[in-house]
C-alpha cells in the first residue's frame, strides 16, 4: 500500500457518501418536504410564467442521473481505482458538487431563491472543475471507464447545465424582473439558442454524445410544455436539429479519421 493509499480510500468512501446522501435528501424532499411543497409543486404554483422550465416528465431523467452517480460511486470505491490518477481531483470536485446540492435543495424549498441560485452556481462550477479535471475528448481511456466515469459525469453536469439556466430564469421572475420590455417568449427562444449553442460546443471540442442528449431531451421538454407558443417550439425544434446534425456530422468525421488513421498504419 503506498503512501497516498489510506487518503485516497478515505476519499472513495467520502465520495460514495456523498452520492448517497444527496440523492436521500432528494427522495425525502418529495415525501416530506419542507414548507409542505414539493420542488416541482414549488416551481409549477409559484413559477409558472417561466417559459424556460421544462415539462414534469423531463425530471424523471434524476432517476438516469442517480443510477450514473451510483455506478460511478462503486466503481471509484473498488481497490483497483484507489490510486487511479484520472480519479483524485474528481473525487473531490464531485463531493462538492454533492455538498451544494444538498444545500441546494434546502434553501429552494425554504424559498429563498437568490441562495438556491448561488448554490446551484456551486454545483455547475464543481460539476465542471470535476470534468476539466478527467479530460473527457481529449485522451484515451478504457471503456468501462467511459461508462461508469465519464459518462455520470457528463449526464449530471448536462442537466445542471440546465438547471442552473432555470434557476437563474426563476430568481428574475421571483423579483418581478420586466426583461427590460422584451416578451418572455423572445427571452426563451434566446437561452434555447444559447443552449444550443453550448451543446453542439461540446460535442465539438470534447467529442460528448451524453452531453448533446441531455440537452436534446431538455429542450424537447421546454417545447412540449409551451406547446402553444410557436416561437418557442419552432426555436426548440431547429435548435434540437441543429445539434442532431452537428452531432451526425461530428461521428462522420471521428469515424472517418479513425479509417484513414488505421490504412495509414495498416501501409
Amino acid at each position: 500500500m503506498t503512501s497516498n493509499s489510506k487518503p485516497n480510500q478515505f476519499k472513495q468512501w467520502l465520495t460514495l457518501i456523498a452520492i448517497i446522501v444527496a440523492f436521500a435528501v432528494n427522495v425525502l424532499s418529495n415525501f416530506f418536504p419542507l414548507n409542505g411543497l414539493t420542488i416541482g409543486e414549488i416551481s409549477n404554483s409559484l413559477f409558472g410564467e417561466v417559459k424556460i422550465i421544462p415539462a414534469n416528465y423531463a425530471f424523471a431523467i434524476w432517476g438516469l442521473i442517480y443510477l450514473g452517480l451510483f455506478s460511478l460511486g462503486i466503481y471509484q470505491c473498488l481497490p483497483s481505482q484507489r490510486d487511479n490518477p484520472r480519479l483524485q481531483e474528481m473525487r473531490d470536485f464531485l463531493i462538492m458538487a454533492c455538498v451544494a446540492q444538498i444545500i441546494w435543495v434546502w434553501v429552494f424549498l425554504s424559498r429563498f431563491f437568490l441562495p438556491s441560485l448561488i448554490a446551484m452556481v456551486g454545483i455547475l462550477l464543481a460539476l465542471i472543475a470535476g470534468y476539466l479535471s478527467l479530460n473527457i475528448g481529449k485522451e484515451r481511456v478504457p471503456k468501462r471507464e467511459r461508462w461508469f466515469v465519464n459518462a455520470p459525469l457528463s449526464i449530471y453536469l448536462a442537466w445542471i447545465s440546465v438547471a442552473t439556466i432555470v434557476n437563474v430564469a426563476i430568481f428574475l421572475e421571483s423579483v418581478d424582473w420586466n426583461g427590460w420590455g422584451i416578451l418572455p417568449q423572445i427571452w426563451t427562444a434566446i437561452l434555447l439558442i444559447i443552449a444550443g449553442i453550448i451543446a453542439v460546443l461540446m460535442r465539438i471540442n470534447y467529442q460528448e454524445t451524453a452531453f448533446p442528449l441531455v440537452f436534446l431531451w431538455a429542450i424537447l421538454a421546454i417545447a412540449v410544455r409551451q406547446f402553444n407558443e410557436s416561437l418557442i417550439v419552432l426555436t426548440a425544434l431547429g435548435v434540437c436539429l441543429t445539434i442532431s446534425l452537428v452531432g451526425l456530422g461530428s461521428t462522420v468525421s471521428h469515424h472517418s479519421q479513425v479509417s484513414d488513421y488505421n490504412s495509414s498504419e495498416d501501409n
